[in-house]
């Protein structure tokens, strides 16, 4: 990436004030290039507080306060936009609870310069989670298969949310019709930008389980994963590749 070229790093938040300073910290000093944007669903614990406390001293910190809780889907989605309109070269989903950790962001970077979407991936080189019951791990890749085998996404990861977009992918994507919000959301992104025949690329990453908080995942949103899976590949016939292979502009 050209070093005029800046990232923005989307941190969506619901009660992540054990992590947010921290993560927001360790995010701005891997690279001069790199700005965070904080999207809160109206956390009860004060996250916001935190974050606007943080902003007023750096303005590489912006926080975007939502009305209540609307679902990590849409808490990108928002940040995507958010990004686009200010020009963004890059786009980054990350977590707030140090699962995602902020040091693989360089590689992220560089990977990008060959690559449309970067995915940091559990699964390649390896089995790379910490800290996950067996129960938790079975699910997750039990799940990449199934996708894969419907789909024929190929990719070992598809439900991580560590991934860097190029600004070109997201314009191309019809983001208004992005409907699905927790695993399944990842799933549903990737796909897109696959069948648009962009360059997706995975990058090894160590998935490290929060150690601040209480985790997100609920039986609604494997039940969502489970059947978008299905609306995806009925939606393109049950393609097995795209119809073109493309690049994204820049």
């Amino acid at each position: 990436m050209a070093q005029n070229e800046r990232t923005l790093v989307i941190i969506p938040t619901y009660n992540e004030k054990e992590n947010i300073r921290s993560v927001i910290e360790l995010v701005l000093a891997q690279a001069p290039s790199l700005d965070v944007l904080v999207v809160d669903d109206n956390s009860p614990d004060g996250t916001a507080g935190i974050v606007t406390e943080i902003a007023r001293a750096n303005p590489r910190v912006q926080l975007m306060s939502r009305a209540g809780k609307l679902g990590l889907g849409t808490a990108y989605i928002a940040g995507f936009k958010w990004g686009l309109s200010r020009g963004y070269a890059c786009l980054v989903e990350m977590d707030a609870d140090f699962s995602h950790d902020p040091r693989e962001i360089p590689n992220m970077q560089k990977a990008i310069e060959h690559a449309d979407l970067v995915l940091g991936s559990r699964y390649i080189d390896g089995v790379r989670v910490v800290n996950w019951p067996l129960s938790r791990l079975f699910l997750s890749k039990g799940a990449s298969y199934y996708v894969r085998i419907i789909t024929g996404l190929p990719v070992h990861d598809p439900t991580g949310g560590f991934k860097c977009f190029r600004r070109s992918v997201l314009e191309a994507l019809d983001l208004d019709a992005v409907r699905s919000n927790g695993y399944a959301f990842q799933i549903e992104m990737t796909y897109e930008t696959w069948m648009k025949g962009f360059r997706v690329r995975e990058i090894p990453i160590t998935f490290t389980d929060r150690y601040a908080g209480q985790s997100k995942m609920s039986g609604h949103i494997i039940r969502e994963a489970l059947w978008m899976v299905w609306a995806l590949a009925i939606k393109h016939g049950f393609r097995r590749r795209p119809r073109v292979s493309r690049k994204a502009d820049g």
